[in-house]
């Protein structure tokens, strides 16, 4: 239902989905595995981004691939090291030396898979991302913007992604309106075998604060998390009328997309290579 109030899909799209080899990634998967068999122009790519997390990492690694096999999907993986020469182990590392911009591993970890899976999707020949992104996370995400004083990036974020750039593949939501506990129960009713230990970085995250948070308030005031999602989809047209669109230009350093003169990306590698 939210992928036709959307209109989030084509019957001729090539889809990249994002698949991490939890339960929220692996239940988008089998999901738009029965979708796309009724549309035979469509066709389905998963991909995974090995961050290269020691005793975590691999393991959901070989859940995506199993489960890609079992469903006869192609499955293209990445690597933090092949496209950085860096394993997020590295990264969390290099910070410990002192990073003076205090940032969190995680805020490292998001900005490079994004671009990871970016450059992937388009190698695969993708016209669309799909990643498992449930209400759970878009609420949490709607806060983290306010918290961090970014409260314009909300027009960004958006079940579907403005088509801004010929080098930036469109993104897709399908969970965005599905609480992660109803994906977590698709996941164990299906039988569908997943990793389901957390990254050991994630504790580090403000965004695990505001988790808390939103559990507690949506125990004990149910339906917390559709009031706020449902509030910014309301507002998000009046945000865009004073956001100003930004041309976007190559990076300077490795040529992606970036409203700078060198991506978010480059700026942490190079930011990593000081420390």
């Amino acid at each position: 239902m939210t992928i036709a109030k959307y209109n989030m899909m084509k019957y001729n799209d090539r889809i990249a989905v994002a698949v991490s080899g939890g339960k929220d990634s692996l239940s988008l998967l089998y999901i738009l595995a029965k979708i796309e068999r009724n549309f035979p122009k469509a066709s389905l790519v998963a991909i995974s981004v090995d961050e290269g997390v020691r005793g975590y990492r691999g393991k959901a690694i070989r859940m995506a691939a199993e489960n890609c096999k079992k469903l006869g999907i192609e499955h293209c993986i990445v690597s933090f090291k092949e496209f950085y020469g860096y394993t997020q182990d590295d990264v969390v590392r290099r910070l410990k030396k002192g990073d003076k911009t205090e940032l969190t591993p995680c805020a490292y970890c998001g900005v490079l898979r994004r671009k990871a899976l970016n450059i992937a999707a388009r190698e695969v020949r993708a016209n669309k991302v799909a990643t498992a992104h449930t209400l759970d996370d878009e609420t949490q995400t709607i806060l983290l913007n306010i918290l961090h004083g970014d409260p314009l990036r909300i027009a960004r974020e958006k079940p579907l992604t403005d088509v801004v750039h010929p080098d930036l593949v469109q993104r897709i939501k399908p969970f965005c309106e599905i609480p992660e506990r109803e994906t977590t129960l698709y996941a164990y009713i299906k039988k569908i075998k997943f990793q389901d230990a957390p990254c050991p970085y994630a504790s580090q995250a403000i965004r695990n604060d505001i988790r808390l948070f939103l559990n507690r308030m949506e125990y004990r005031h149910a339906g917390t998390k559709f009031t706020v999602f449902k509030s910014i989809e309301k507002i998000r047209p009046a945000i865009e009328k004073i956001v100003t669109r930004v041309e976007l230009n190559k990076c300077s350093e490795c040529g992606e997309p970036t409203n700078e003169r060198t991506c978010k990306a480059c700026q942490m590698l190079q930011q990593l290579s000081v420390l």
